[in-house]
């Protein structure tokens, strides 16, 4: 089995495959048209360290670096296609690209509208609060009408914190960096997000910005999204997520992006 799944990067095996033909569309290209077009096209959004703009205007991050390996095993260009969070899984669905890398996490509700691959990462939900108007607060003030929580519009922050603190006031926003400014400017008491962009932030505005809870809110298993009914993908999909999770060049590419801050130096100012 371990050889069948080396055997992929000539593409020989799994793209032309009579085992992973799909009846499509031409506006829903299985792996066969892919294959032909010579180049796959990779939704994301951008939000730090999954996927941002280096001083260059360049795409870079954790996401970019798996949708660029993943191309590159499978002798295809990569085109990156930036999407709005909340409207990611709506251009999928209308064919605007082949796949969503982006930091997606499974759940049930999505796997109604798209098909997951197996997970690739695992991250989770953090909070990140303002030190001056939550001084003294108690885990259960934060469950407050009074509060104010900032959130990314669309992401599965806004339900971890509706779960969380129902009684507190959600103001969502379409950029990360728009939510956590709220926090810093003292308009909202916290901001939800992705780990690790709270343990960043927290690090980098020490003066104004602490984390509230030793634990997350959510633990995360983040997936490639495909349409629904693309079988052949999702099955080619998950073998070459399999095989970078054995040979721990995902673990590597993760550690890098999330455990370290030797990046930052790339990114826009």
């Amino acid at each position: 089995m371990k050889h069948l799944l080396l055997s992929f990067f000539g593409l020989s095996l799994l793209f032309s495959s009579s085992a992973f033909a799909a009846t499509t569309t031409d506006n829903t290209p299985n792996l066969d048209k892919i294959q032909e077009r010579g180049t796959l096209k990779v939704g994301l959004s951008t939000f730090v360290p999954w996927a941002m703009r280096n001083q260059q205007g360049e795409l870079i991050g954790f996401e970019v670096d798996v949708a660029k390996r993943l191309a590159e095993d499978s002798g295809l260009k990569v085109e990156f296609i930036p999407t709005a969070w909340d409207g990611i899984i709506p251009s999928l669905i209308s064919s605007k690209f082949d796949v969503i890398i982006g930091g997606l996490t499974i759940t049930n509700e999505r796997s109604k509208s798209v098909l997951f691959t197996v997970p690739y990462s695992h991250s989770g939900v953090q909070v990140a609060a303002n030190k001056e108007l939550t001084d003294g607060f108690t885990r259960e003030d934060f469950n407050s009408r009074r509060v104010k929580f900032a959130a990314r519009r669309g992401s599965i922050t806004v339900a971890a914190i509706k779960e969380h603190f129902p009684k507190a006031k959600v103001l969502q926003f379409d950029d990360e960096a728009q939510a956590f400014q709220e926090v810093l400017n003292g308009n909202a008491h916290a901001v939800a997000a992705s780990t690790p962009k709270p343990e960043f932030d927290t690090l980098k505005h020490a003066d104004i910005l602490y984390l509230p809870f030793k634990e997350r809110l959510s633990q995360g298993n983040e997936a490639f999204a495909v349409r629904l009914g693309e079988e052949d993908k999702k099955a080619y999909f998950d073998e070459w997520i399999k095989a970078r999770t054995d040979d721990g060049w995902l673990k590597e590419r993760y550690d890098y992006w999330f455990t370290s801050l030797d990046w930052q130096s790339q990114t826009a100012k």
